[in-house]
């Protein structure tokens, strides 16, 4: 029998734009306990997205935050000895940590100088529905459409 389901933790908001969706993204992003080094890459990261965009950098963020959203997923399930890959709806507690991590993770394996350069133009490509984060959304809404024959196995 499965034991009691985990409390949700409440997460503040981050002191400059008091927004609590920012706090988990700069969460998401920070690495090995550095809070205060990833807040200063995501605040320099909005403020070159504010120069280059005629919106508000926190903004152009948001749309590309949605735009890189995924609304399906596949996943892999065993039937009779094929694995075959089923379509799903992604629920709505994992879609936004999906979309940040895959913003953070294609503005990594970008080539410009500083982490904060790499983020703010994931972000403006992203929020113009291109670059590698928004590729990958469409490739596995692509994939789940390839594979809509096999939906009928979803547990």
């Amino acid at each position: 029998m499965r034991r009691k389901t985990a409390k949700k933790r409440i997460t503040l908001p981050d002191p400059k734009f008091n927004d609590t969706l920012v706090t988990k993204f700069v969460n998401n992003m920070m690495q090995s306990g550095k809070k205060n080094l990833a807040y200063n890459i995501f605040y320099e990261a909005i403020e070159i997205v504010d120069g280059k965009s005629e919106e508000s950098g926190l903004d152009v963020w948001k749309k590309a935050l949605s735009n890189v959203t995924p609304a399906v997923e596949v996943k892999s399930r065993r039937v009779g000895g094929a694995t075959f890959q089923i379509p799903q709806p992604v629920r709505d507690n994992r879609k936004t940590p999906i979309a940040m991590q895959w913003l953070i993770s294609f503005s990594r394996k970008r080539n410009e100088k500083t982490m904060s350069q790499r983020l703010a133009n994931e972000i403006l490509a992203a929020s113009k529905e291109e670059g590698a984060s928004f590729k990958k959304k469409e490739d596995t809404h692509r994939m789940a459409e390839a594979n809509r024959a096999f939906s009928h196995f979803r547990f």
